[in-house]
């Protein structure tokens, strides 16, 4: 499969499927950095379960079609959707969570719709969303920023925590998630959600140390990493700018206009771009090729869409965040938002 990155109406630059996910994983790499920095080696653990089980699945699935295997292993489509899932989880989730979910994203989302660019849904949100509601606790279990948490987990005790739930000194997550008050912390976007809806103010809210001056610590370094990945894929025109711009204005623009007329029960515009997933589901999630809008227009309102989906999930729904969800119900709305956004070839009239 070749995916064509228009350069004028009638040259276009080729770019194989292998090439255009190379790229993607490699602009990861400065937000896995972030991450692990914050969060642990429990991040590259993920990763490699999620690589180990989206090689097998991706075998198993092309074997049971009938296919060759190694041309599905040289795409390296598994190789992405394995990485956004093993980041988009917990670093320290028990190890099944991250298997189940890319088996899932593998052999159901992306195998049964008929492989490579046959995929209605985003294989990575599909696999998470699956988690999250199956398994909310697991899936919400984030472990402090490393700076704030009281007990240090090692690389051993990163391993026996994901397969055993315990370190080799006998404490488990939950102790491991106590702030240096005492407190089980919870991720900033939840925590904050819990305490405006407690009726506290916004200053009161982001004075736990959970915050910093730009966001919650650590979660808004790592959105800044992703932002930077995201800007080299726009550079390299892997992606281009339409959708991860839409995004950001459908959150940014209504989140502000809220945050305006309601400042101390509205989380900030700054606080909703730079924490969850925000930049990596703007440049990253959402600019999936296969489930996304396919012209320039057509793109800028999926961005639009996903973003203002994420705003009100965010603000008045049941998950602090709301990427996976809003993708998922955008990615429905794909083919309407191509039929009537794609250009009209030259000399074949209007539409009808």
């Amino acid at each position: 499969m070749t995916f064509k990155i228009a350069a004028s109406p009638h040259a276009h630059q080729r770019r194989t499927t292998q090439q255009v996910m190379r790229w993607v994983y490699l602009a990861l790499i400065p937000g896995v950095l972030a991450q692990t920095y914050f969060f642990g080696f429990g991040v590259y653990v993920q990763l490699a379960l999620a690589l180990l089980t989206a090689w097998a699945a991706e075998g198993i699935a092309m074997r049971l079609r009938g296919r060759p295997v190694a041309h599905a292993w040289q795409d390296h489509t598994a190789i992405v959707t394995a990485v956004l899932l093993a980041i988009s989880i917990p670093a320290l989730a028990p190890w099944w969570i991250i298997v189940m979910g890319t088996a899932f994203a593998i052999i159901v989302v992306k195998h049964v719709y008929g492989g490579v660019g046959q995929n209605l849904f985003n294989p990575a949100m599909a696999g998470y969303v699956l988690l999250l509601i199956s398994f909310p606790v697991q899936m919400t279990s984030w472990p402090i920023p490393n700076e704030l948490a009281q007990l240090q987990v090692s690389i051993s005790d990163t391993v026996s925590l994901i397969f055993s739930g315990f370190t080799q000194a006998g404490y488990n997550l939950e102790q491991l998630r106590m702030g240096a008050d005492g407190i089980t912390m919870a991720t900033p976007l939840d925590s904050l959600r819990n305490d405006l809806n407690h009726q506290m103010t916004l200053s009161e809210a982001l004075s736990k140390p959970i915050f910093g001056e730009l966001g919650g610590i650590g979660w808004a370094w790592i959105n800044i990493a992703f932002l930077l990945g995201g800007l080299v894929l726009i550079k390299q025109k892997i992606i281009s700018w339409h959708i991860p711009g839409g995004f950001l204005v459908g959150l940014l623009v209504p989140a502000a206009i809220y945050w305006l007329f309601n400042p101390d029960q509205a989380i900030t515009p700054m606080l909703h771009a730079l924490s969850g997933a925000t930049m990596l589901g703007a440049f990253f999630i959402a600019t999936d090729p296969v489930t996304a809008a396919t012209s320039n227009k057509g793109r800028w309102l999926f961005g639009l869409l996903v973003g203002f989906l994420v705003f009100v999930i965010r603000t008045w729904g049941g998950y602090p965040d709301a990427v996976a969800f809003a993708v998922l119900l955008a990615n429905m709305t794909v083919p309407v938002i191509d039929k009537y956004t794609q250009p009209v070839a030259y000399g074949h009239g209007g539409r009808s």
